[in-house]
C-alpha cells in the first residue's frame, strides 16, 4: 500500500521554504507521493456547497495565499529526487487542454517521469463564473479534454473536432516519458466520475470526507463493471483515494467513516483499506497550523506507515 501527503500550497505558512521542507521530509520519511490542490481564484462570497468538509464550507479563506498547483510541482521537481509529484485534482475546464498538457509533460520530463495527473470537473459555481466558463458543461468539456490528451501524448499528427475544442494537425513534443502516457487518476465520487474513470482513467481517485471501506469498494466495483462495458480491461484501473486524517495522542471513539485516532487505531482502520485493494491513499492531515501538522505527519510515517508495507 502506498501513501501520499498533501502539500501546504495554501494558507499563511505557504512559501518556498515550507514547500521544500514538506516535499523533502515526505521523501525522507518514505511517503510515495506529495499532492498539490488546485485553485485559480477564490470568490469572497461562496454559496456553492463544498463537498470536501464536514460543514460543507470551503476551508481556505479568500484572503489567504493559494499557490498554483502545477507551478508548485514544477518548483519541487528540482528539489526532490524520487518522490512522485501529483495534483489532486486539476480542474480541466479551467484551462485549455493544449496548454495544460504542455505544462504537465514539461513537469514530467523535468522530474524524470515522476508525475501523476489527478483530473476532475470542479465544484465551485462562483469560480466558473469568474473565469467565464460554463458550469453546466464542465463534464462534457472534461470528457473532450481526456480524448484530446490521448491524442496529444501518443500521436505524431493530432487533430480534434469537438463541441468545445477544435484543432487540426498539430505537433506535440516531447511525448511523456511514462508509457503509454502520464497516469490519469480521475477524481470525483459519483456515477459520472466512475463512468469517466472507466472510459479514460488509470485510477479512480475520489476524495471522501466520510466513507466506509465497504462503501468505497462498492464504488470501485462499479467502476470495474463500467470498464468492462466500455470494452476496457478492468485490471488496468487502480483504486486510489484521498482521505482526511487526524493522528491523536490518545485513543478516541472509532467509526468506519473517518480516519481519526492514535497510531494503533489508524493502523487497524487502514488495514481495512488495504484489504479492499486500495493502492494509494493521499492523506490530508487536518491540522490548521503547519508545525502541528508536521508533528502528525512525522508520527504517522514513523508509527503507522511501516506496518502497512509488508
Amino acid at each position: 500500500m502506498k501513501f501520499g501527503v498533501f502539500l501546504p500550497i495554501s494558507g499563511r505558512a505557504t512559501g518556498p521554504e515550507t514547500l521544500v521542507e514538506a516535499a523533502r521530509s515526505a521523501e525522507t520519511q518514505g511517503f510515495d507521493a506529495v499532492w498539490s490542490a488546485d485553485r485559480v481564484v477564490t470568490p469572497w462570497e461562496i454559496h456553492t456547497s463544498y463537498p470536501y468538509s464536514e460543514n460543507n464550507a470551503f476551508i481556505v479563506p479568500p484572503d489567504r495565499p493559494f499557490l498554483d498547483s502545477l507551478t508548485c510541482l514544477a518548483f519541487l521537481a528540482n528539489c526532490t529526487d524520487k518522490i512522485t509529484l501529483g495534483v489532486s485534482v486539476l480542474v480541466l475546464p479551467y484551462r485549455h487542454p493544449l496548454y495544460w498538457a504542455r505544462v504537465a509533460v514539461s513537469i514530467e520530463r523535468l522530474s524524470k517521469g515522476r508525475l501523476i495527473m489527478g483530473v476532475g470537473v470542479g465544484w465551485m459555481e462562483e469560480e466558473f463564473a469568474a473565469l467565464g466558463i460554463s458550469f453546466k458543461d464542465r463534464g462534457r468539456m472534461t470528457d473532450e479534454q481526456l480524448q484530446i490528451i490521448a491524442k496529444l501524448w501518443t500521436e505524431e499528427h493530432a487533430s480534434f473536432n469537438g463541441r468545445f475544442y477544435r484543432f487540426q494537425d498539430v505537433a506535440f513534443y516531447p511525448k511523456p516519458l511514462q508509457q503509454p502516457r502520464i497516469p490519469l487518476w480521475v477524481g470525483g465520487e459519483g456515477i459520472h466520475a466512475q463512468r469517466r474513470t472507466a472510459q479514460y482513467g488509470d485510477a479512480w481517485f475520489p476524495y471522501f470526507v466520510k466513507i466506509t471501506p465497504r462503501e468505497l469498494k462498492a464504488g470501485y466495483d462499479n467502476v470495474l463493471q463500467l470498464a468492462t462495458a466500455a470494452r476496457r480491461d478492468p485490471a488496468q484501473i487502480r483504486l486510489a483515494c484521498c482521505r482526511q486524517i487526524e493522528v491523536t495522542s490518545r485513543p478516541v471513539p472509532q467509526d468506519e467513516e473517518h480516519l481519526r485516532g492514535n497510531p494503533e487505531q489508524l493502523l487497524e482502520a487502514l488495514r481495512a483499506y488495504r484489504a479492499i485493494g486500495v493502492d494509494h491513499l493521499a492523506l490530508q492531515f487536518m491540522v490548521p497550523r503547519w508545525p502541528e501538522r508536521v508533528e502528525q505527519i512525522e508520527r504517522f510515517a514513523r508509527e503507522v506507515m511501516p506496518h502497512l508495507r509488508d
